[in-house]
């Protein structure tokens, strides 16, 4: 019988790794792709001081990468030590690591490169009377002719390590990842210019302007237009930039920038913060566009945590995740149709019947009189049913010719269209709404003000919900017992891994409470409570206010249309219903000549 051999193998002895092995596997952490390169080069070009930086690919960067720079050069006989890994002139002490600001401070870019490349490296310093250029591979030092500043070329990439060079994609797809990479550090220094050529043809440029064209140039016309600007200054913080409107949110998530103290960064806290801040514009998947820039203490934030210097830890990670939710959500809240002409209907509220008031018995509609109107019998083939017109009402307080109606965003109300839609007119043209979704989104908003601070009400069960739960859910369990108690939940531990749901929110029977206990205790334990509190509650309040807004097929009145369209104009969030659907269309005057053909 053949002896079965340990799948460790032979013990080997213990042993200090070849220098040059060292640098591969250190090059696996920094060089992931073309782009990685092209990522670190420009980072060293920017800590030099350059205006202007050139970079030039061929085959996507796998064949070459050339990085030219006018910065302030390296000295020639600093030029070897460039090289050698661990060696860096940003950092000299742990008080300068802990309050970095240069883009670099490892010193492990150019080390690890030239580990899987043929590297070499031409510059001048400003003392100099020319450049010396540097082979990483022979340790050759010869002049060169260049002007002041620094030529890193890196070629054949993964030359040494073809297993890994098998990994990378087409030259195309490599190309664009360089592209984005040099796209990100463009959009955080305007004052910079850069330029992209591949294959001796120039592809992009970006010269030096101020930030809002640099975004234009950047991202484009379209993202400035579908966009709004956020300024906040919290407590040791600053937080500018501009959002994406729900309306322009995107399949991918291929147009969100985060920048902290200028740094590209992907961080879980921020990325959260502003997904909660559209949680309830933002319809089904869709991802929203935002460039985000972020400035704090170097010394609250640590940048030393991954090699790529991609990823960053804060200090007081939900201090700036409810900052940056609170800014993202203060620039959404403002309804569109504010942006292009003030509101000029004072909020007062109409003496109109509500059909709100009704159905939900709340008292919080658009307007409610002590008499209802008696509508007229409805049938499906009506063609009342399909568009239904009001006579004008005449010229009174709430009438649109009292208040100058041309110049309410919204306009002023015309008909009812197939039971769904209130066909209005303004100073740009028509206006296109969705009577139930924009009430739904005026009803959900008032709920959410008037909720504030209360309890959710909890329904006991008959017999508990007993289910297998992780540590982390026992811990938490345990800690956040008030918490989940204004929730409507009663969890009580069984055991160390048993938990036993003895109620649920009232307003929720039916659902699926275990996974919903399981939701709310893993944002407990990862968020604060309050937001996971108000996250619950506001799912309650858009179910409520969904069933309390007006139907579709009900018969409005002329004047309730309008009393509709100014709740909408001075209600947050209005472009959007609570599902994240838009509530409202503009067909410009424009567009319709272009329908008709009219001027041709």
């Amino acid at each position: 019988m053949n002896a079965v051999m340990s799948p460790a193998g032979p013990r080997r002895q213990i042993r200090e790794l070849p220098d040059e092995l060292v640098s591969q596997i250190a090059a696996g952490e920094v060089v992931e792709r073309p782009a990685s390169v092209v990522r670190e080069l420009v980072d060293n070009a920017l800590d030099a001081g350059a205006r202007e930086i050139v970079v030039r690919l061929m085959a996507g960067g796998v064949r070459s990468i050339l990085v030219e720079d006018d910065g302030a050069g390296i000295p020639a006989n600093e030029l070897p030590l460039a090289l050698k890994r661990h060696a860096t002139s940003k950092i000299a002490s742990l008080d300068e690591l802990e309050n970095v600001s240069t883009m670099g401070f490892r010193g492990e870019a150019l080390a690890a490169i030239a580990a899987v490349s043929e590297l070499s490296i031409a510059s001048r310093h400003a003392d100099a009377p020319h450049a010396q250029r540097l082979d990483a591979r022979s340790g050759e030092l010869v002049p060169a002719a260049r002007g002041v500043g620094t030529s890193v070329e890196v070629r054949e990439l993964f030359f040494s390590t073809p297993a890994r060079r098998k990994f990378l994609k087409t030259d195309a797809t490599e190309l664009a990842h360089c592209l984005e990479a040099v796209r990100r550090h463009a959009l955080a220094r305007p004052d910079v210019g850069f330029a992209v050529w591949h294959e001796g043809k120039l592809l992009a440029q970006w010269r030096r302007a101020p930030l809002e064209q640099r975004i234009r140039d950047a991202l484009g016309e379209d993202f400035i237009a579908h966009s709004r600007e956020v300024t906040a200054q919290p407590t040791g913080l600053r937080i500018s930039g501009r959002i994406g409107l729900p309306d322009a949110a995107r399949a991918r998530a291929d147009e969100q920038y985060v920048y902290v103290n200028g740094r590209h960064v992907r961080d879980r806290l921020i990325s959260h913060g502003l997904r909660t801040a559209y949680a309830d514009v933002l319809h089904g998947g869709r991802q929203p566009s935002y460039l985000l820039f972020i400035e704090i203490a170097p010394s609250r934030v640590d940048v030393n945590v991954h090699p790529t210097k991609i990823e960053v830890r804060f200090r007081d990670g939900r201090e700036v995740h409810q900052a940056v939710r609170h800014a993202a959500e203060d620039a959404l809240a403002l309804p569109r149709a504010d942006e292009t002409r003030p509101a000029l209907f004072e909020p007062t509220r109409p003496a109109v019947w509500s059909p709100l008031a009704e159905q939900a018995g709340l008292g919080l509609g658009v307007g409610i009189s002590e008499r209802r109107p008696a509508w007229p019998a409805q049938s499906s083939d009506s063609v009342d049913v399909l568009l239904h017109l009001d006579p004008a009402p005449e010229d009174g307080p709430s009438s649109p010719a009292a208040h100058g109606g041309d110049d309410w965003p919204l306009g002023r109300a015309l008909a009812q269209l197939g039971g769904v839609y209130i066909l209005a007119e303004n100073r740009d043209g028509l206006v296109i709404i969705d009577m139930h979704a924009a009430h739904e989104r005026v009803v959900y908003e008032r709920l959410k003000a008037g909720l504030a601070g209360a309890h959710i009400d909890a329904q006991p069960l008959l017999i508990p919900a007993i289910f297998p739960a992780t540590a982390d859910e026992v811990a938490t369990a345990e800690a956040q017992v008030e918490t989940l108690a204004r929730l409507g939940l009663d969890l009580t531990v069984l055991s160390s891994s048993v938990l036993a749901l003895r109620s649920h929110p009232a307003a929720l029977a039916g659902g699926d409470m275990v996974a919903l206990a399981r939701s709310v205790l893993a944002e407990l334990a990862r968020y604060d409570a309050s937001h996971a509190i108000e996250r619950a509650q506001h799912e309650l309040l858009s179910s409520m206010a969904c069933h309390g807004a007006v139907r579709a097929n009900r018969r409005l009145s002329i004047e309730e249309m309008n009393a509709l369209l100014r709740d909408m104009e001075r209600t947050e969030r209005a472009d959007q219903c609570n599902h994240g659907r838009p509530t409202w269309r503009q067909l410009t005057l424009k567009e319709l000549d272009q329908r008709f053909m009219r001027g041709r």
